[in-house]
């Protein structure tokens, strides 16, 4: 275990949230890392707001992803696919490279934690393309 894993429990309190870079969503959102690592096998956690209207960015994730919503409606997209309504409580899961986006809809935020595992020393790989959420 690193020092972004823990060995022992710990607590993280809300309060630490910074917004996310420009380059992997139509607009900025609220991320707080809660887990962060770059070390193969551990995980990465994070808790994510998304205002109205902020979509991701498509990505993929080395060893996949689990979303739980955590508030508010959100669509969820696999590339190809149309999007699908997700709420409060669903759990979605990505496969490993599958190459996917998400975002809040346009009538309010979004609230999401996100898990997923490092492999090569990375936990998630952008996607070039940009393109309205369908």
């Amino acid at each position: 275990m690193s020092e972004a894993n823990p060995k022992t429990m710990t607590i993280c309190r809300p309060g630490n949230a910074v917004r996310s870079p420009e380059s992997i969503s139509n607009a900025p959102f609220w991320v707080e890392m809660l887990l962060d690592s770059q070390i193969d096998g551990e995980n990465t956690a994070m808790r994510a707001t998304l205002d109205p209207g902020t979509v991701t960015h498509w990505h993929t994730h080395p060893r996949g992803q689990l979303l739980y919503v955590l508030s508010g409606i959100g669509l969820v997209q696999r590339k190809g696919e149309p999007s699908e309504e997700v709420r409060t409580g669903d759990a979605i899961w990505f496969a490993p490279g599958e190459l996917h986006r998400h975002g809040a809809t346009a009538d309010g935020p979004f609230s999401y934690l996100s898990i997923q595992s490092v492999e090569r020393g990375r936990y998630v790989d952008w996607d070039d393309e940009r393109e309205p959420q369908s």
